[in-house]
């Protein structure tokens, strides 16, 4: 059976919805793409291997899902909408029977999980809701180690944002904290028309491939800590900016001097490379009780098809 045959097609996600009584939420930012065009050419960017073993966040209606299941070992689909959980093996089994025990969902919030069953995944491929996606990005990434490359629809902006390199007017917290994790790339991007119903604001694919943070990983929530403290307050110096962090602006500048960082810089103006350097000269007395925050303010409320939302995207 060729994919034309098993993917969805705008008639079909309006029947499929219809006969469900799901109506496209705000609240958990659904548009459910339409265009099996895009599933293709997001399942060709993602690069994905016949031994793969997929995540993909937000499954909805099942659009990206057969096209994926089609490529890979093995999908794991982590859906937050009951409805739309317990629907999803009826219809792959409906339009692609002999791919049916390739799928695993999972009915839950992807903000939340710290398993999963089966062998561990080896990349991430989803269409993510806006609110949500760069705190679930972050948290898959450091939940399963597993995960090597990946491949995410996000809103245009966040997508630059992502990507954006040290100096870059959009630079900020999701960039470097990504950085920490993986090297991003622009992989394109996407027009409103594709999704049901038509969203405000454009897409843009992300993909990223996991590389060796610049410092041992035990340091992670330290060099975040820096990160969060220096982007608080983008127009102050980081002297100023990390007086909080270290306790002091003396013990700020002794930390950023020892890092070979000039006090009077920008966090904007650093990599993550140097926010490492950083963080490892942290004074002791500054260090206190504190949660790791995966995600930034400015991300802005969005789609996803029938991923989640609603929850704080900072709640990790």
């Amino acid at each position: 059976m060729g994919d034309s045959q098993v993917l969805l097609g705008p008639a079909e996600v309006r029947e499929l919805a219809a006969r469900l009584g799901v109506r496209p939420t705000k609240t958990l930012g659904q548009n459910f793409v339409i265009d099996a065009n895009t599933v293709r050419r997001i399942v060709r960017a993602a690069e994905l291997d016949a031994d793969d073993v997929v995540i993909e966040v937000g499954p909805g209606l099942g659009s990206l899902t057969l096209a994926l299941l089609e490529r890979a070992r093995r999908v794991v689909a982590v859906e937050i909408d009951p409805v739309l959980a317990e629907q999803l093996p009826h219809t792959v089994r409906d339009r692609a029977p002999e791919l049916a025990e390739r799928l695993e969902v999972v009915h839950a919030d992807a903000l939340r999980i710290t398993d999963l069953p089966g062998p561990a995944p080896t990349a991430l491929v989803a269409n993510l809701p806006y609110n949500v996606a760069v705190p679930v990005v972050l948290h898959l990434l450091a939940t399963f180690p597993s995960l090597r490359r990946g491949l995410v629809m996000v809103q245009a902006e966040v997508a630059d944002r992502l990507v954006a390199p040290p100096g870059s007017k959009v630079y900020g917290v999701p960039s470097v904290k990504l950085a920490w994790y993986a090297e991003a790339r622009r992989a394109g991007p996407v027009g409103r028309a594709v999704f049901w119903p038509v969203p405000n604001v454009d897409s843009g694919l992300v993909a990223f491939t996991r590389r060796e943070p610049p410092v041992d990983a035990s340091l992670r929530e330290e060099v975040f800590a820096a990160v969060d403290a220096a982007f608080a307050q983008r127009r102050k110096t980081l002297r100023a900016a990390l007086t909080g962090w270290a306790g002091s602006a003396d013990a700020a500048e002794r930390a950023l001097r020892a890092a070979e960082v000039d006090p009077r810089a920008r966090g904007e103006a650093l990599d993550v490379a140097a926010f490492a350097r950083i963080a490892q000269y942290r004074p002791l007395v500054a260090v206190d009780e504190r949660t790791e925050d995966h995600g930034e303010g400015a991300v802005a409320g969005r789609r996803g098809d029938g991923a989640r939302g609603g929850a704080d995207p900072a709640g990790l």
